[in-house]
């Protein structure tokens, strides 16, 4: 597939945890045009994290037309478009009609839990070895698993072949390429890696993994690469309203191909130009992602990370990476904001938090979720600890940009470990990106507790431009990694300034703080 001669940009579709945006970018990974909207976090128990699977369609479907509309681009000016998407977040629907059974399940949520509790030793040790993953709530197959067994007439329409499943970008495209009148139902293979089923040395769903989790092969979606040169599908017709978006109008975009899909982690890690072996970013989002490229080769972690897909384009080797997944750093932020309402905006905690010179001996350990690598203790939970009335809202402002940065020591420090074990070196300079990352205050406490150099690109919106990246990549609208390096430019980069005795005392507070939120939950 080749771009029409018209063709000036690419599009990405970034269909995230709290918004869906799309943003066009020209041949130099400048953004040229956005639209963002919000969607809902819909929270009905303790530990449930649900989203609106049908808001989701009409969010990507309104953000499109206001990109295009805003920019007034004509037909075949765009040359291709990527999605990008929140990770194991599950979806499953009635393909005859396109209405999801019941809401998404999001990767945070710890609903499944007995499901994983419930899994033998045997059955463990199948899983990580399969797919590089722990078995954890986090993943996708447990959300299928509860989602058959708990929503009346799921697991009927399943046998009957008539259910389909699929994590965000799968349900995106589907619904975009027709939905119940052929729509596609595909995956990559970076999505598919986080799904608990998938086997990392064939790249295949595995059946045995499909087996123990009590799940039909007729759920799943085909696997392709990140990025396809002739296309996962084409935007459809349909507009906004309706199930499947159906209704005759054309749909935003109609006609554009979609040439690549890639979990937002593995985008971020394009987009960073991450693309030779060591070579490692760290995203800022709702949680944190450090990953590390691993290059062709599968290295399985001796210290809580995960093993994944980084990304693969067309017919080449699949690239590997090691991971380390934080459930919750900038989302302990938007906490501050709408649940104690100590700051009215996110930008606003690092002006409370600089009205401190410290946190005055406070940690804050938001495991909302449990934690996640290196521990993965689903009994978890969040406290605050070490306060005294001389504690202001200020110092756990303050705290909350030390969790971040705390965290991000723990899956370095681990990472760290397993490369050494590889004969690797260990992070010499950390790229970082996403929204956290424009906290300037909060970069510098990254660099100290590191103690290594973070770096900040000109471009921090790496998820949507990794997308792009790997949709341009697949038509030849950028010839090969060597155009990408070009682009990256680096806006600023923050270098330690505290001695590595401060550095090491602040680290055994908080694994001492750490500790005291282990074993909360039966």
């Amino acid at each position: 597939m080749r771009p029409s001669p018209r063709a000036r940009y690419v599009g990405a579709l970034d269909a995230g945890t709290t918004s869906t945006r799309f943003m066009v970018f020209d041949h130099a990974g400048t953004i040229i045009g956005r639209a963002q909207r919000e969607h809902r976090q819909i929270l009905p128990r303790d530990g449930w994290v649900e989203h609106d699977p049908d808001e989701l369609v009409a969010r990507a479907r309104e953000v499109i037309a206001a990109t295009l509309d805003g920019l007034g681009l004509g037909p075949g000016e765009l040359a291709a478009v990527g999605i990008t998407n929140q990770r194991e977040t599950t979806v499953v629907w009635d393909a005859r009609t396109g209405h999801p059974l019941s809401n998404a399940i999001v990767w945070q949520d710890t609903r499944t839990e007995p499901i994983i509790s419930a899994l033998s030793d045997e059955q463990r040790e199948l899983v990580r070895s399969r797919t590089g993953l722990v078995p954890a709530t986090y993943f996708s197959a447990a959300k299928i698993r509860w989602i058959l067994d708990h929503v009346e007439g799921a697991r009927e329409l399943a046998a009957a072949g008539h259910a389909r499943f699929g994590t965000v970008d799968s349900w995106l495209l589907w619904h975009l390429s027709g939905g119940p009148d052929g729509g596609a139902h595909l995956t990559d293979v970076t999505n598919a890696s986080r799904t608990m089923l998938l086997d990392l040395d064939t790249l295949t769903w595995d059946g045995e993994l499909l087996d123990v989790f009590g799940l039909p092969r007729s759920l799943l979606p085909a696997i392709r690469s990140s990025a396809e040169p002739d296309g996962f599908a084409t935007l459809a017709g349909g507009g906004p309203g309706g199930p499947g978006g159906r209704g005759g109008q054309g749909g935003p975009g109609e006609g554009i191909p979609v040439t690549a899909m890639l979990g937002d982690q593995h985008a971020a890690t394009v987009g960073q130009v991450c693309l030779a072996p060591g070579e490692a970013k760290n995203t800022y989002g709702t949680g944190n992602f450090l990953v590390l490229n691993t290059g062709t080769d599968i290295v399985r972690s001796a210290h809580g990370l995960l093993t994944t897909v980084a990304y693969r384009f067309g017919d080449a080797p699949a690239a590997y990476a090691l991971e380390g997944s934080v459930a919750v750093t900038g989302a302990a932020v938007q906490w501050l904001r709408d649940s104690l309402g100590i700051i009215t905006t996110a930008a606003e905690v690092e002006t409370l938090a600089a009205e401190v010179p410290d946190a005055g001996g406070i940690c804050f350990v938001p495991a909302f979720s449990g934690l996640f690598a290196p521990r993965w203790r689903a009994d978890a939970r969040g406290a605050i600890v070490g306060l005294s009335r001389f504690h202001t809202r200020a110092h756990l402002a303050r705290a909350t940009l030390e969790a971040i940065c705390y965290q991000t020591r723990d899956v370095a420090d681990a990472m760290a470990a397993d490369v050494r074990a590889v004969g690797g070196r260990a992070l010499e300079i950390l790229k970082v990106d996403g929204g956290v990352t424009a906290n300037d205050l909060c970069m510098r406490l990254q660099a100290d507790i590191l103690g290594i150099p973070v770096s900040r690109p000109a471009v921090t919106e790496t998820t949507a431009l990794g997308a792009a990246y790997a949709a341009g990549l697949a038509v030849g609208f950028w010839r090969d990694a060597g155009e990408l390096r070009a682009n990256w430019k680096e806006e600023r980069r923050f270098t330690p300034t505290v001695d590595a005795a401060e550095r090491d005392a602040g680290y055994r507070r908080w694994t001492k703080a750490v500790d005291r939120t282990l074993g909360w939950l039966d």
